[in-house]
Order: C-alpha cells, then sequence, then structure tokens
C-alpha cells in the first residue's frame, strides 16, 4: 500500500508509519533516523530488530523495556556468559518474545561484538566505515518507494554474519540502518527528513 507523509492531528507532517500510537510518534520524532554511533546502543538495536524478525516493530518497541530488564541492560559481557539456567529463564519471561533460537543467537551475537571490539575496529566503526561515516540521505516521497533492503544492506549483512553475529540477513541489517540513521529514510515530506541528521542522541548508555 502505497503511503505519503501524512499531517497528524498535532499540525504535524510525518511518515504514515507511526499512526496515531503515541509511543510509536514519540519513537518516529526523537529516535528513529538520527544516527547513532554508540558501540552497545547499537548492539542492542541490532539484536531488538532480530527479535523483530516476523513481527512489528511496535511489538518490540512495547515490549522494549522489558527487553533491556531481562538482558541486563544489554551489557554484551554480561549476556556473553549466559547458560542454559539464564536462557531457561528467558524462555519463561512473557515480558519478552520468546523465541529460543533468537534467545541464544543474541548469546553468540554478544560473543562476536565483544571479539570486534577487543581485536578492532569496534562495532560502530565497523558499521559506519560501510557509509565513510555519513548517513546516506535517500528523498522518498511514498513509502512504496522504500525498498526494504539494498546492495549495502546485503554487503553488511554478509559481514555481520561471517564475524558470527545471528538474525541479521538483509531486511533486518537495512532496517537496522533506517533507525540508526546511516540511511535517512524518513519521506522528504516528513518534518524530520531535513532535522535527523543535525540531531545528536541523547546517550543510551553512561560513558565511562
Amino acid at each position: 500500500m502505497t503511503q505519503s507523509a501524512r499531517l497528524h492531528a498535532d499540525g504535524v507532517m510525518r511518515c504514515p508509519w507511526p499512526g496515531d500510537d503515541p509511543l510509536y510518534l514519540a519513537y518516529h520524532d526523537t529516535e528513529w533516523g538520527i544516527p547513532e554511533y554508540d558501540d552497545r546502543a547499537l548492539f542492542e538495536k541490532l539484536i531488538l530488530d532480530g527479535f523483530q524478525a516476523g513481527l512489528s516493530w511496535i511489538t518490540i518497541l512495547r515490549k522494549r523495556d522489558n527487553f533491556r530488564r531481562a538482558f541486563d541492560d544489554f551489557n554484551p559481557e554480561t549476556i556473553a556468559r549466559y547458560g542454559e539456567n539464564k536462557i531457561h529463564a528467558l524462555m519463561n519471561d512473557a515480558g519478552i518474545v520468546r523465541n529460543r533460537a533468537k534467545i541464544e543467537g543474541t548469546v553468540t551475537s554478544a560473543k562476536s561484538y565483544l571479539a570486534i571490539m577487543e581485536q578492532g575496529p569496534g562495532f560502530s566503526a565497523l558499521l559506519w566505515d560501510f557509509m565513510d561515516g555519513r548517513p546516506k540521505v535517500n528523498r522518498f516521497k511514498t513509502t512504496a518507494s522504500v525498498p526494504a533492503s539494498t546492495a549495502l544492506s546485503i554487503t553488511i549483512s554478509k559481514e555481520l554474519a561471517s564475524r558470527g553475529f545471528k538474525f541479521v540477513g538483509p531486511t533486518i541489517v537495512y532496517a537496522f540502518m533506517q533507525a540508526t540513521g546511516m540511511v535517512n529514510d524518513h519521506l522528504v515530506a516528513c518534518h524530520c527528513h531535513e532535522t535527523c541528521g543535525k540531531q545528536t542522541r541523547k546517550p543510551r548508555f553512561k560513558t565511562k
């Protein structure tokens, strides 16, 4: 279904996908498409996008606080040490998506993340190097023009998979790229299109 940017009740033009859901609107306005450079925040988002596979993002967004609680605030060092008892507990946690393959994949991906952080080049550097450090600004007018994956998302997907990450197919990776501002896919008429690349994210984690 082709949709253009729409005028919302507050008089602001936005992409159509948040609908009128307050949580989704806040996510659209303050997170989606704003460049993220923090290693651990990028790790968290990639894992959550993996859990989204087969579901809608709003389903994950509504459970995001539960995920953060259940997965020790997405601390890769902690997740990498999860054993069978922890995985069993997560499979019984109704607050998250209880999918064993995705839970076990998160543990594997945490180990891969740690290897990149310890051996180089760092997770953020690895990802943003594909973009030459700058977001790619698209100028789509309708949702039908926005791709589900691109040649670049296929390349990044292959790189992450080769390093051991799980649930990093090209479509998941492209959704991740959109959300973390590697590409600006706000529709041109959306108020965020001109501003999101210039915004600075509020840090998700305290810097050491």
